[in-house]
């Protein structure tokens, strides 16, 4: 196993643990709103400063970015961990038992290890660059959908950005016209994992974070399946807006959302 991977594991199972543990005693429980229909709990934190303890033992010099703390920097900025220690808070505060624990290490701006672990399933999600991706030690392979018929596919709901509701809801019509049913979960990470294991056969999202789809974007790449911006390109890095699928799933997907788009998105 790859040495970062290892710990990678070590960290996410941990901190998946901690929160599984918090599951089971709502009343523990302590939300705050950090911003606009964005929530934060004790347990983010906790599980967050697990993950950075585990990371920090072996590897001190790192970078590590996260959702709760920002960056932490490190004497090594080559190597930056990018951390979400509970993807899909918002179902963990409503005990809806769908979320996870998402770990990137990006080297040199390129994403080389990847870990979604869900703790409810007891899912461990993994991939190495060029080694393939994993479920519990399982090789995974992506959809083998030709076209958007009769295929499931994934999305969520721009909540932060609802300034481009009516884009996204044009958008989600036109595609819906084409597949043949949709699924809104609740954490994107997994939403990304799900695509890579071919349980889902596309994904589009609004103005994600890095943290959210860092490991996620190498689960799809690994699964043999692709990730673009919404032009087909990969300014997703910077804006955040996301598609994944298989090559025709991704092409079927962009060419319907292209009339939909209003401009602001279209970049």
């Amino acid at each position: 196993m790859h040495p970062m991977l290892n710990i990678a594991v070590r960290a996410a199972r941990k901190a998946g643990n901690l929160i599984a543990k918090n599951y089971e005693t709502p009343d523990a429980v302590e939300t705050n709103q950090k911003g606009t229909n964005d929530f934060v709990t004790n347990v983010d934190r906790d599980a967050e400063r697990l993950i950075i303890e585990v990371i920090r033992k072996s590897y001190p010099q790192h970078s590590i970015v996260t959702e709760e703390s920002g960056d932490l920097g490190g004497e090594d900025k080559d190597i930056q961990w990018v951390i979400d220690p509970l993807d899909g808070t918002s179902n963990f505060i409503k005990r809806f038992p769908h979320f996870s624990v998402s770990i990137a290490v990006r080297i040199k701006g390129r994403t080389e290890v990847a870990v979604v672990y869900d703790p409810m399933r007891n899912e461990l999600f993994t991939a190495v660059r060029g080694q393939g991706a994993q479920l519990n030690g399982y090789r995974l392979r992506g959809s083998t959908a030709r076209d958007l018929d009769g295929t499931i596919l994934a999305t969520g709901f721009p909540f932060k950005a609802k300034q481009h509701s009516a884009s996204y809801l044009n958008v989600v019509t036109a595609l819906f016209t084409k597949c043949a049913d949709f699924r809104r979960t609740g954490s994107a990470a997994l939403d990304l994992a799900y695509v890579a294991a071919g349980r889902t056969d596309g994904y589009f999202e609004i103005g994600l974070k890095p943290w959210d789809f860092a490991a996620g974007e190498l689960l799809v790449r690994e699964a043999g399946s692709l990730i673009t911006d919404f032009t087909g390109g990969h300014g997703y890095l910077q804006s955040g807006n996301i598609v994944a699928g298989n090559s025709r799933v991704v092409r079927d997907m962009l060419a319907i959302m292209r009339d939909q788009l209003s401009d602001a998105l279209k970049r």
